[in-house]
């Protein structure tokens, strides 16, 4: 028999919580796995909360929930923009002079896309997408995106 260094119950040898209070009693941390010692409040190892201890993280931050990272919805204006038939443009063109008209096309839509505010996310074939009010939102982001095409 033990005594459980959180309640002082006793508790037989062997067990890995106390029957009254529920804390872990030594044994191996229950995220990795390591060796704990009894009355510890965090994993040596990896940090984890042991014995119903809030993470240090959260006790950093007052009012923020501790359940995990807290997502913010945003809006934000997205363009979608390709070049009309390039498929059939592209099967009648040298491979080289297709690359040549798509790499102007690319250079041109990032310039008029940043000088409307916009940010060029990713090319795809032969369309570009690109965002407004990300990562900061400006009030007029969805006119200066409509203006741009």
């Amino acid at each position: 028999m033990e005594r459980c260094p959180r309640c002082g119950a006793l508790v037989e040898a062997g067990h890995r919580f106390c029957g009254e209070c529920g804390s872990l009693l030594g044994g191996s941390c229950p995220s990795c796995g390591a060796p704990v010692t009894p009355g510890k409040r965090f994993c040596h190892a990896c940090g984890h909360p042991l014995n119903g201890a809030a993470p240090a993280a959260a006790a950093a931050q007052p009012g923020v929930p501790a359940g995990g990272p807290v997502a913010e919805r945003r809006v934000c204006s997205v363009l979608f923009c390709d070049v009309v038939g390039f498929t059939p443009l592209s099967e009648s063109r040298d491979p080289e002079a297709v690359r040549e008209l798509l790499s102007r096309y690319f250079e041109v839509a990032r310039t008029v896309i940043g000088r409307y505010g916009g940010v060029v996310e990713k090319f795809i074939g032969d369309a570009v997408m690109a965002v407004w009010g990300t990562p900061v939102a400006a009030e007029g982001d969805a006119e200066r995106a409509v203006r741009c095409v």
